[in-house]
């Protein structure tokens, strides 16, 4: 008789008790269950079986048999390092086939006896084998699904002893021994290898009446192995992508319950794995709603919700979508995007951009700020300019934009891919300024490079150029400037071979074009060539509500620049600025908050009054005469050039009318200097 030690006193233990104690082969010697009050330890009692809370106290060299009846890994790997070494352990698992396995013999012993004619469909629905001998090995009975493992047709066998279908079969064996056998393995003929079990069946005498096989195709074990493998393979290659993931992602069961984040989602949200899983969806939410829910809720996807999230209320961006499982709503995803983050790369970007310095051009209209009805109609009539090919115009006072609205017409215009050229003309002497913008042939000059140099309106073929200060031009070059725009061609310098071009002219100039033809500096018929699309760009002192806008523009320009965080400026320095005509215009503003931002604080992040450098408020625009205590007041512009051509007079009699060292002293080309002294008679009064 074995002597057997129950561990486990539930449901499973209590079964395993119930049937052990009728079969005379087992003596249970103790039942044993941390909880005193278990069903199988009022049934053990009951029975007179020792019972105890502590399963060490039984633990002995006599047992033979300790049944592991609580499904718990730690006690069953204690009860292995316990044991003797005579003694087996059955795990729980084992332990409730073996009951269900028993209590199975019982039923089909019950049914041979009582219900014979439904033995068919007792043995046709199990999905395992199952064979029936009598008590001389013949057998008597067999299922689908046995007959489909061996390969045979039942019909044929039954009647034939056991041995002549399965040579290796063990049921002679538990005919004489009339012992059950557990969970033998053995290889069928046709290569198949079965785990089976074999019972003797008796009758209510004990009488011997045959035995019973039930056995299970390893195959499909092992199949089925693989396939959990496989899915665990899955979801591991799965949860390393996820977390991977530069992408917060949170996922939420059915009932809206934290499953699982990723450390983006920590990193993002600064909530742990302890503060969410397990937890509300509306866990994380510092404002808004949770999106979880929602989608629980309505079963459909949602995109672009914006919410605050975390113990820092972050700014995110959340989508979230249901997760579906054949028909049937398991929970959702939610993929979470850190706004702060798009906006940094989003100022990056816009960086880049801005210190971007090749031949294309930089600026577009959105570029250009300001809602005022002067700059509205402005560039209004420039987004019209850039959809012809015709030549523009860009007139206006220093300062005020004209090259900013220059590169806003090529990014505009068809010819946005191609290249856009820009020309001070001021800024070139005459001597190179007519090589620069036509080129050269070899030889033209001395010092002339070898095999010629193209020019700058070969440049920009098939693109723009940019011709600033055009007022500027020599009488020379605005001929040859002429023909460019007249028959589409340029010639090089020292040549005689018209070269085509196609190339969109836009001009700027602050001079009085007019007033310079009228004095014969610029040339009439040039004027006119240029003058076919004029567009006037106003100074900053007729559109003076733009200057909020203008100024939070360039502080975030000056920013990047300086490596400042200054946020604005306050009322009370906006109204001082408003309050000033900026004859120098947006330049000019820029120039004041730039000076205004260099003697701040770096502590400091908004411009006040005491920050900007002193304005003269009390200058008056240059738009009107009057006379006052009988000084003539004229306008600005023209008290300038006075002054301007006295300065001029004295530099040259500080050199002795040496113009070149005039020129330097003064930090102007040579060429602007002879042009201003022509401008203002200079030149006539030094010969007088």
């Amino acid at each position: 008789m074995k002597k057997v030690l129950i561990v486990g006193a539930g449901n499973g233990g209590t079964a395993l008790l119930k049937l052990l104690d009728q079969t005379a082969m087992f003596q249970i010697i103790a039942v044993a269950d941390i909880d005193a009050k278990a069903p199988g330890i009022k049934v053990a009692k009951e029975r007179s079986i020792p019972t105890g809370t502590d399963w060490r106290a039984f633990i002995s060299e006599e047992l033979d048999l300790i049944i592991e009846a609580t499904g718990k890994q730690e006690v069953l790997e204690e009860i292995r390092e316990r044991r003797a070494a005579n003694t087996i352990v059955v795990p729980g698992t084992v332990a409730q086939m073996m009951a269900e396995l028993v209590k199975d013999k019982e039923t089909l012993i019950a049914k041979l006896k009582s219900e014979t004619a439904r033995r068919g469909l007792i043995f046709n629905s199990a999905h395992d084998g199952m064979i029936v001998v009598d008590e001389f090995a013949y057998i008597t009975d067999m299922n689908n699904s046995a007959a489909e493992m061996i390969e045979v047709d039942k019909e044929e066998v039954i009647g034939k002893h056991i041995l002549e279908v399965i040579p290796e079969s063990g049921l002679p064996r538990v005919l004489k021994t009339k012992q059950t056998e557990f969970h033998q393995e053995l290889k069928l003929e046709n290569g198949k290898k079965i785990i089976t079990t074999r019972i003797p069946m008796m009758d209510e005498t004990g009488k011997l009446i045959g035995a019973l096989a039930v056995f299970k195709d390893v195959t499909e074990l092992v199949k089925l192995a693989e396939e959990i493998t496989d899915l665990k393979e899955m979801r591991i290659m799965l949860e390393a992508i996820i977390h991977s993931s530069e992408e917060a992602i949170s996922v939420v069961d059915e009932h809206g319950n934290g499953i699982f984040i990723n450390p983006a989602y920590t990193r993002i949200t600064g909530l742990s794995e302890e503060e969410v899983i397990g937890k509300p969806a509306t866990a994380d939410i510092a404002e808004g709603e949770s999106v979880h829910m929602q989608v629980l809720k309505t079963r459909r996807p949602i995109r672009g919700v914006r919410m605050k999230v975390g113990p820092k209320n972050r700014d995110v961006v959340v989508n979230a979508a249901p997760i579906i499982v054949d028909g049937v709503l398991k929970g959702s995803v939610g993929v979470i995007h850190d706004v702060s983050e798009i906006q940094r790369l989003t100022n990056e970007l816009n960086r880049a951009r801005q210190i971007i310095r090749t031949l294309e051009a930089k600026y577009s209209f959105a570029d250009i700020i300001g809602t005022s009805e002067e700059i509205t109609v402005a560039i209004e009539q420039a987004k019209l300019a850039a959809k012809t090919p015709a030549t523009i115009l860009l007139r206006g006072e220093s300062g005020t934009g004209k090259e900013l609205f220059a590169h806003a017409i090529h990014n505009a215009s068809d010819r946005k891919y191609n290249k856009f050229i820009r020309v001070n003309c001021a800024a070139i002497s005459e001597t190179l300024l007519e090589s620069e913008l036509f080129g050269y042939e070899e030889g033209a000059f001395s010092g002339a490079k070898r095999g010629g140099k193209r020019g700058l309106f070969e440049e920009a073929n098939n693109g723009s150029i940019f011709l600033d200060e055009i007022g500027e031009l020599s009488a020379n070059t605005q001929a040859k400037l002429l023909r460019v725009l007249q028959e589409g061609e340029i010639v090089r310098v020292g040549g005689t071979k018209p070269i085509p071009i196609n190339v969109r002219v836009i001009a700027a100039t602050n001079v009085n074009l007019e007033k310079a033809i009228a004095e014969g500096t610029f040339r009439e018929d040039l004027y006119y060539r240029l003058n076919r699309m004029p567009i006037y760009i106003p100074p900053l002192r007729t559109r003076k509500e733009d200057i909020p806008a203008l100024c939070q523009h360039l502080i975030q320009k000056l920013n990047q620049d300086y490596g400042r965080n200054v946020e604005g400026v306050t009322a009370a320095a906006l109204d001082y600025l408003l309050s000033y005509d900026w004859p120098g215009n947006v330049r000019e503003l820029e120039n004041v908050l730039g000076r205004a931002m260099i003697f701040m604080k770096f502590n400091e992040v908004v411009i006040d009054v005491h920050h900007i450098p002193p304005l003269d408020i009390s200058r008056e625009a240059p738009s009107f005469h009057k006379h006052e205590k009988g000084l003539e007041i004229r306008s600005l512009r023209e008290m300038m050039e006075q002054y301007e051509a006295k300065i001029i007079e004295q530099a040259l009699r500080k050199y002795n009318d040496n113009k070149t060292a005039a020129a330097r002293a003064l930090g102007i080309s040579i060429r602007n200097l002879y042009y201003k002294l022509e401008k203002y008679g200079i030149a006539k009064k030094s010969t007088q």
